[in-house]
């Protein structure tokens, strides 16, 4: 694409805008380009940020950091470089084992996962295909090591990122200079990835 399909909103006069941008530079170290253009219609940046502050709360042993991996996974599936970039980041700020996200694509075998958090990455990976390729095998070993609730966490984070998979990829959001540092650094190695067209 030449350039993003519609650009972020930028508005220093707009109070809840920059109470937005402020509240991602805390947790993320900048705000996403991808809710400044959602705030074209404020409604759905706002729908958007609570969904994401549901899904991502913490329960218990969904750890913040695996959410972020799931996500990964999920992001990887869909093709989306934007939000690999955004969630490998994320993953090393809210406390991923450096191991994990250095073998994030061993992850079946690599002995810094746990079962349970092998399962959950397949099944990411699995519901983030087209057609979706979730069968009963893969359904029971999530029934076996995670309860309703937890399930109900992961496929979350995967339906959350399926959202935004399609927006930044349709969208052609411009990636952030910290998201391409953290591409980089984390994933240009081991995946082969790039900026793609989410660069002007």
């Amino acid at each position: 694409m030449k350039q993003p399909l519609v650009l972020p909103k930028n508005d220093p006069n707009d109070k809840d805008l920059n109470d937005l941008v402020t509240f991602y530079n805390e947790t993320l170290g900048f705000c996403p380009n991808s809710v400044q253009t959602m705030h074209h219609r404020p409604r759905i940046a706002y729908a958007f940020i609570e969904m994401n502050k549901a899904v991502m709360e913490n329960h218990g042993r969904v750890t913040s950091a695996l959410k972020r991996l799931i996500g990964y996974i999920s992001s990887h599936a869909a093709g989306c470089r934007y939000c690999q970039a955004h969630t490998i980041r994320a993953a090393e700020r809210y406390g991923a084992e450096q191991t994990q996200i250095e073998n994030i694509w061993s992850y079946r075998k690599h002995d810094s996962f746990s079962e349970a958090e092998r399962v959950a990455l397949d099944f990411a990976l699995a519901a983030s295909q087209i057609p979706n390729a979730v069968d009963d095998q893969l359904a029971e070993s999530m029934r076996t090591h995670w309860n309703e609730g937890e399930i109900v966490e992961i496929l979350g984070v995967v339906a959350l990122f399926g959202y935004l998979n399609r927006w930044n990829d349709s969208m052609g959001t411009e990636m952030e200079a910290p998201a391409v540092e953290s591409g980089e650094e984390l994933l240009a190695a081991q995946d082969g990835w790039t900026v793609g067209k989410h660069k002007y």
